[in-house]
């Protein structure tokens, strides 16, 4: 069975829909110019929107290293590219172990590597995760169930000055402090088990005026949550210190970040790379972020706030 013939079948048995909708996947082929034999890493597998693209691309004349911490994405993106099983190694663990992972899988070079941060529609839409501020569900957060504090861990052991600062310092919550002090008197009562809970805690932190306009009142301390449970911004720069050490020359890096936070330690850490006075040795391949076409947010309205810098090692 020629590889168009394997990839029609697979479409057809695992319709697109079915799975999480990765953002600019074009962009991101396009960008990292991939080559037949070369091995690419996906350090935020997902349900491998970005891997399936990029091996049709090449044909599967490739290699890609898919990680995601998140045991369900694995088994979602092992799914969706079984039709790739042969080019595809999956690993459940943490970018910010990306040496590691690599050494331990004796990988002497790297050409491509990406990073899709944030967090999938199918963790979103499923409420028993706790990312949703719009479903209830336990208040978890936790990329790897297996491992770490949860959300209902934080906002029930933190001080009111520690949720204040995470809140502030992740979601940029102009409230942090009227909502810490709401959380703590509320768990005062009863612990504060589910996202629901914590949303009308919330609801009732923000003063009425506050609520009538912009996004939902709990998106910003859902972020912040999240980020500070699963260490994100520590595990960005660490992997992307990482992945300068294990690409090779002419190999590209790609990340996509979705909120400022993010965006803001991509672009320092790439003027750092690339700046001849710091030895660097990055090349910037966009002055200024890529974002997806309108036509893509009308698809995916998730993918709007979405931003990719490209950079390659010389």
């Amino acid at each position: 069975m020629s590889q168009k013939d394997r990839l029609m079948r697979d479409m057809k048995a695992n319709p697109q829909t079915d799975y999480h909708t990765a953002v600019m996947t074009d962009e991101v082929v396009w960008l990292m110019h991939p080559k037949p034999g070369g091995v690419y890493i996906d350090c935020t597998l997902g349900s491998g929107g970005h891997a399936h693209r990029l091996l049709e691309f090449v044909c599967d004349d490739a290699q890609v290293i898919g990680i995601d911490r998140d045991q369900d994405a694995i088994s979602a993106a092992k799914q969706r590219l079984k039709c790739f099983r042969d080019t595809v190694t999956f690993v459940h663990g943490n970018f910010s172990d990306l040496q590691d992972i690599v050494e331990n899988l004796r990988i002497p070079q790297v050409d491509g590597i990406l990073f899709d941060l944030g967090v999938s529609s199918y963790q979103l839409d499923e409420a028993e995760r706790g990312f949703s501020y719009m479903e209830d569900g336990p208040l978890d957060m936790r990329m790897n169930q297996g491992a770490g504090l949860s959300a209902e861990d934080l906002v029930n052991t933190l001080s009111v000055k520690e949720i204040t600062d995470i809140l502030r310092t992740y979601g940029e919550e102009r409230w942090a402090a009227r909502i810490a002090n709401f959380i703590v008197e509320k768990r005062d009562k009863a612990p504060i088990t589910t996202t629901g809970e914590l949303v009308e805690i919330i609801k009732a932190a923000i003063p009425a005026r506050a609520r009538r306009s912009g996004p939902h009142p709990a998106r910003r301390t859902f972020q912040a949550l999240r980020i500070a449970v699963n260490h994100e911004l520590d595990n960005l720069h660490e992997g992307l210190e990482q992945a300068m050490k294990i690409l090779s020359a002419g190999g590209r890096l790609i990340v996509i970040s979705y909120h400022s936070l993010e965006d803001r330690i991509v672009k320092t850490t790439f003027l750092e790379m690339s700046d001849p006075r710091n030895h660097g040795s990055l090349r910037i391949l966009t002055r200024k972020p890529i974002v997806p076409c309108r036509e893509e947010v009308i698809a995916n309205p998730r993918s709007r706030s979405a931003k990719l810098r490209a950079a390659e090692k010389f």
